[in-house]
């Protein structure tokens, strides 16, 4: 009898020791996602910023969900620096049409001559930044090409190599061998920590092609982001990604765009199809060197870009 009981009271405490540890493993678990969920939620009110004047005439109209619908995104990478705003020398718009599965980025020379819109002025697309900030430089763009504006993404380059150091650095392609003061890239396959991966980026004159290569290694090293950012073991890194985001990225996108986003993206065709302004001319006006897009060509461009967005 007293061996029974004492059977009995020892299945108790096993039974109590296991409740023990699933209980805090519960509560870790609770714990752990409570907190993920408070920083998602911290860093996303941080991010946020919703433009003070829509650049969309028609606020009926004005997408305010990703679902369904086409839209297009402005990405901004600016060098900002003390009591200067910064000028956006990387412009690239992306059109993504979830029904069919595509996305489209273009690249926008930084010297490109046109109309500063709110400004008054024909100057390099690159100052409507400095001139009047993300609302400027969304209209200025929406009017060169002649397209809708729904979304914007702000990037501070100088925090640009904190989110690669952050991620273990990217690889990319390197489609020519390049050197830059003691910087050496060479042609094939290249893994870019944060501070090499800026520098890459910023070439320009060592490039026979000038402001078109650099244009080609932004876009690759944003690839590589994106594809190192969709990995399962930058989650371990995730608490560190959220301060760097914090601190260096703004936009528009609302915590349910951004979670109807991802849903969209699972669905996409991995390639994204790059275009590219190719058949321009430099010019200088008043001593000042300018891009002139080909008239052709840029309506094209605006054609090809309007009929993705349908």
């Amino acid at each position: 009898m007293e061996h029974k009981m004492k059977k009995s009271q020892e299945k108790k405490s096993k039974k109590k020791i296991w409740l023990w540890i699933i209980g805090s493993l519960l509560a870790l678990t609770l714990v752990f996602v409570g907190t993920a969920y408070y920083n998602v939620h911290k860093t996303m009110n941080k991010m946020n910023t919703p433009l003070l004047e829509s650049t969309n005439t028609d606020d009926n109209n004005q997408k305010t969900v990703i679902k369904k619908d086409p839209f297009s995104v402005l990405l901004l990478g600016v060098d900002e620096r003390e009591n200067d705003n910064g000028r956006s020398d990387t412009m690239i718009v992306m059109t993504v049409n979830p029904e069919k599965k595509t996305m489209k980025m273009l690249s926008i020379p930084r010297d490109t001559r046109t109309d500063i819109v709110g400004n008054d002025t024909k100057d390099k697309i690159n100052h409507a930044y400095a001139f009047g900030g993300v609302p400027m430089a969304m209209a200025s763009v929406e009017n060169l090409l002649d397209i809708p504006l729904d979304y914007y993404v702000f990037i501070n380059m100088e925090g640009f190599l904190k989110m690669i150091d952050t991620l273990g650095g990217v690889t990319i392609q390197n489609d020519m061998e390049l050197t830059y003061g003691s910087y050496h890239f060479p042609e094939g396959e290249v893994t870019l920590n944060g501070e090499e991966a800026l520098i890459f980026t910023r070439i320009r004159y060592e490039d026979p092609r000038g402001d078109f290569g650099r244009q080609i290694r932004q876009r690759q090293v944003i690839e590589a982001i994106l594809k190192k950012a969709s990995t399962p073991t930058t989650l371990l890194k995730a608490s560190d990604m959220l301060e760097v985001i914090g601190d260096n990225v703004r936009m528009n996108f609302t915590m349910k765009e951004l979670i109807q986003l991802q849903g969209v993206y699972k669905k996409m065709d991995s390639e994204i199809e790059q275009l590219s302004f190719e058949e321009g001319s430099g010019t200088r006006i008043d001593n000042i060197w300018y891009y002139i897009p080909n008239e052709e060509e840029l309506q094209n461009i605006q054609t090809e870009l309007n009929e993705h967005l349908k």
